[in-house]
């Protein structure tokens, strides 16, 4: 429905806050137009701001970016060594503890300070409500049967395709969540940049339930220590979407959004297919992921120096921590081979700029959504071993 439609892309608002973290070399001061309508037309104008939409790049940029990629990669880290980052991702080192007590501080400053924080006008998919319009509206994309309305929602209930869903609610009486009919999953949701944004639209939106997790435990605990968390309509805990076999704390197709923002980045390629297989599963028949990442030469990829690369596109940054870059095919396959249908599947191309220094940064993201079929028949484990 067009009303589930609207809600699934505020969400998709805030899958850019951590990205915002992660570039805070930017200036502080509000932009003069949105996100998505800033075309730079006048190269002599480049400075004028931060960030520029929808770039084109000459034959010859795409050309010294592959080059740059090439000979990056030319040297490779030990397969020791190797080893010693896939065994230590788990690891939360101190610095990065100390920056997610800085971005809660931050965060619960926004909160203070920004009384429209979950509209689009604070993240990059804002630009999707005119330039993306096709990509939002129409019945193609709707997420029919799952009506965000608290008058609707004991349609949720008897919808006969939640059959096998109540079947598990019935088995998991006590769950976090088992009373709401709209259920979100942030998946490496960090200190809780998009977690509390996120609250602030659920605590007023009855039959609503927020799940969050991470591998940090650490920041699993700021999460839970912040003022506004409350387990009523929100459950954080430790996971690590890696390993199979650890359960979730709740049933299998009871979730209608999943948010999957620069976190299949940071796993190991071989598996990143065996993840997503995971997730889907965790959707009921029209619910919708959200993806966001890092994209093929970006220019956080050209930077690496020699000696930093583990695999083709994947690399091992100076604090331990991994990054894989990808291109809009390499999504659309692992989605497609999980049994998600694509929604939206888009290169997000912008050139970035410091104006005090007047660099120029050419940044590449991949910006997806993936809905479940309402009626799937869909093996991923089954196709994944026809597609090795």
């Amino acid at each position: 429905s067009l009303n589930t439609m609207n809600f699934i892309t505020r969400l998709s608002a805030l899958c850019v806050r951590k990205s915002k973290m992660q570039h805070r070399h930017q200036s502080s001061r509000r932009p003069a137009v949105p996100l998505g309508s800033r075309i730079l037309t006048d190269p002599s104008k480049v400075f004028e701001h931060n960030m520029w939409d929808h770039m084109q790049w000459s034959q010859e940029e795409e050309e010294n970016a592959k080059k740059k990629a090439t000979e990056n990669s030319l040297a490779k880290v030990r397969l020791e060594d190797q080893d010693k980052y896939e065994r230590e991702a788990k690891i939360l080192p101190e610095k990065r503890r100390q920056e997610f007590k800085i971005e809660k501080r931050s965060s619960e400053h926004t909160q203070k300070n920004n009384n429209n924080s979950f509209s689009l006008k604070n993240g990059m998919f804002e630009e999707g409500e005119k330039y993306w319009k096709k990509n939002y509206e129409g019945g193609s994309t709707a997420v029919q049967g799952y009506v965000y309305n608290k008058n609707q929602a004991k349609t949720l209930t008897d919808n006969p395709q939640d059959k096998n869903c109540g079947e598990e609610l019935g088995k998991l009486e006590s769950f976090p969540g088992c009373d709401a009919t709209y259920r979100i999953l942030e998946v490496g949701c960090g200190a809780g940049n998009s977690v509390f944004p996120i609250l602030k639209v659920l605590c007023n939106t009855p039959g609503t339930f927020l799940y969050c997790c991470d591998f940090a435990s650490g920041a699993v605990e700021l999460v839970k220590s912040h003022s506004s968390y409350n387990s009523a309509w929100c459950s954080a805990f430790v996971h690590d979407v890696c390993d199979d076999a650890l359960p979730y704390p709740f049933p299998d197709e009871i979730l209608d959004v999943i948010l999957l923002v620069f976190v299949l980045s940071a796993i190991h390629p071989d598996r990143m297919q065996g993840v997503v297989n995971r997730l889907a599963k965790l959707l009921k028949p029209g619910g919708m992921l959200l993806f966001r990442d890092y994209g093929r030469y970006d220019t956080a990829q050209l930077r690496f120096k020699k000696g930093h690369c583990l695999s083709e596109n994947f690399y091992v940054r100076g604090d331990g921590t991994r990054v894989y870059f990808f291109t809009k095919d390499e999504v659309w396959n692992m989605f497609n081979l999980a049994g998600l249908t694509e929604v939206q599947n888009l290169v997000d191309r912008r050139l970035q700029v410091n104006r005090k220094k007047k660099v120029k940064m050419q940044r590449v993201w991949i910006q997806s959504k993936f809905q479940k079929p309402l009626l799937s028949l869909h093996n991923p484990e089954e196709t994944t071993k026809r597609h090795p």
